[in-house]
């Protein structure tokens, strides 16, 4: 059985408090490394009057943005290999043996299987403190099988999986990033550890509790994750989006002819039905911020048997743990209600849980100061055609890539709703903070196949260098300033969990549910691996593809 640990305390917003110790520590910051947090000037446009360990500081940058775009190459080759297997949820099989083998041959210690997840792994170079955890999404999506580089719809392999969001990139702007990072420590012989690892399954949210839970995180000092995105952001606070918990209803009836003696059976479908209707009743009455969805994912086997088995599965969002958890028990009464209503049992299984996500405000200033020297990429015409083509393909609004960096401005008093990510579990666990790379289009629906269609392309590696080059960035920010990290800690304890500790949604008796997607990476891999990448024959996926870039002609 599954528990639900949760307290009854509220989030408290201590925006004073937050204002002022962020406000303190970066004035020493910038006293002792002569770096302006807030500016929006490019560090290398400031005095020459800074201080030695601010000069070292900034030129330290510059080579690691250097170092990174000397590994434009590798970049390209790690975004368009993880995009050419396209692996689901708990099946990133491939991707991981991929990505583990490129760190271990740059000198990584890579440990498997961690956590219970056959696909997660963690990859540590260096030594002693601080230990600074490069983290980044792996898995794809369902039916979201697509050519890259063709402004139309054309699915590599049909009703296959693909990379509809473009997780396949982030991966390659920590690995990039590391490599440049380490060399410089080599070399300057500074101490800290890096520490690399992917989301497993974060389109079900069902990977990083389970590292939380297990300790992967322990000793980690900062959090650096990257995400896709279309402009190039980090963000303190609340976010907009919800926590989350996805769980199966499993209903236990009883078998009978559906002509003959239907009076027999004890139908496990109408149970789930009369759940769904009751849940559908009841949204009108939860509070509009949460946002909550299910499929059944089995029915019953043929009309003329009553079934004896039937299982829906739930996503319950809101927007605090206090939410989430009451959200979550309205769902159990009502699953409880359906077996009762039926004559039926019903039992249930946590899939996933992602917490409220809250992200530590020095790391993400220091972030956007490194945003700001790096700037976004320099779009040619030929990207901004396909960009415009592939939102037109969609009915988006048809206005290219961006040009402009976005305010960075403090979190809503009163955050959002929308969607999850179990990057949140991290998040109450060390200071986190994402920072959003501009590898993919705006203006498109999201978890679609039109996502996947710029993240093999020269958008997408433009992308994953400019992220590159900002996480190695703050990562040196967090390696050579002590007094950001401590900055960092203090608002971590003082402010974000001062009121709110982290409340774990899963049980020590929950498991990964590392069977799901199984059998539909068994039907499709066979003609996914004929399209595999290889880079060692073509010099990106396009060739590979004999795709000319940009295709923008419908056929």
């Amino acid at each position: 059985m599954t528990h639900l640990f949760l307290h009854s305390a509220r989030p408290t917003r201590t925006r004073t408090s937050a204002s002022l110790l962020s406000g303190l520590a970066l004035l020493a910051s910038a006293l002792t490394t002569g770096i302006v947090i807030t500016s929006a000037a490019p560090a290398l446009a400031q005095p020459k009057s800074k201080p030695p360990q601010a000069r070292r500081l900034s030129a330290l940058k510059d080579e690691a943005a250097r170092g990174v775009e000397a590994r434009a190459k590798l970049a390209q080759e790690i975004t368009d290999s993880v995009f050419s297997f396209g692996e689901l949820a708990f099946q990133e099989v491939e991707t991981s043996k991929y990505l583990t083998a490129q760190l271990e041959k740059n000198g990584f210690t890579v440990q498997r299987g961690v956590a219970g997840l056959p696909t997660g792994w963690v990859a540590r170079w260096g030594s002693g403190a601080p230990v600074i955890a490069l983290g980044s999404d792996i898995d794809g999506l369902p039916k979201t099988s697509q050519k890259p580089g063709v402004a139309r719809r054309e699915p590599l392999v049909e009703g296959a999986p693909g990379h509809g969001e473009g997780h396949n990139s982030g991966q390659a702007v920590n690995i990039v990033a590391a490599l440049a990072l380490k060399e410089i420590m080599e070399r300057e012989k500074i101490p800290g550890t890096l520490m690399l690892w992917p989301g497993v399954a974060e389109e079900l949210v069902a990977g990083k509790a389970y590292m939380v839970r297990d300790g992967v995180f322990k000793g980690v000092d900062a959090v650096l994750f990257t995400h896709v995105g279309d402009n190039l952001t980090a963000a303190w606070g609340a976010p907009k989006g919800t926590g989350l918990v996805s769980v199966k209803y499993s209903f236990h009836g009883e078998t009978a002819h559906s002509a003959s003696a239907p009076w027999r059976g004890r139908s496990a479908l109408d149970a789930v039905e009369l759940m769904n209707v009751g849940w559908n009743m009841r949204r009108e009455h939860l509070r509009p911020d949460q946002r909550s969805h299910y499929v059944i994912t089995d029915g019953g086997d043929q009309p003329n048997v009553v079934p004896s088995e039937a299982t829906v599965w739930y996503f319950v969002r809101e927007l605090d743990f206090e939410n989430v958890s009451k959200n979550f028990e309205i769902a159990n009464a009502m699953a409880e209600g359906a077996a009762k209503m039926t004559g039926t049992t019903v039992t249930r299984e946590i899939i996933g849980t992602a917490a409220p996500r809250h992200f530590n405000r020095p790391i993400a200033e220091a972030a956007q100061a490194n945003i700001q020297r790096v700037g976004l990429p320099k779009w040619t015409a030929d990207e901004q055609a396909f960009a415009k083509a592939v939102q037109g393909l969609v009915e988006g609004d048809k206005d290219g890539l961006k040009l402009e960096i976005e305010k960075f401005e403090p979190p809503k008093e009163k955050p959002e709703s929308g969607g999850s990510d179990d990057i949140g579990d991290v998040s109450w666990t060390a200071p986190t903070v994402t920072i959003v790379y501009p590898s993919n289009i705006p203006n498109l629906p999201g978890h679609h196949w039109s996502n996947a269609i710029a993240m093999a392309t020269p958008i997408a590696h433009k992308g994953v260098v400019t992220g590159s080059k900002v996480v190695a960035m703050t990562a040196l920010d967090l390696l050579l300033t002590p007094n950001l990290l401590t900055a960092a800690k203090a608002y971590f304890t003082d402010v974000q969990t001062k009121d709110q500790k982290y409340v774990p949604m899963i049980g020590s008796g929950d498991k990964p549910q590392v069977q799901i997607n199984a059998d539909t990476m068994s039907l499709y891999r066979p003609a996914m691996r004929a399209l595999y990448y290889d880079p060692a024959r073509y010099p990106t996926y396009l060739d590979q593809l004999g795709v000319k870039f940009p295709d923008v002609v419908s056929k």
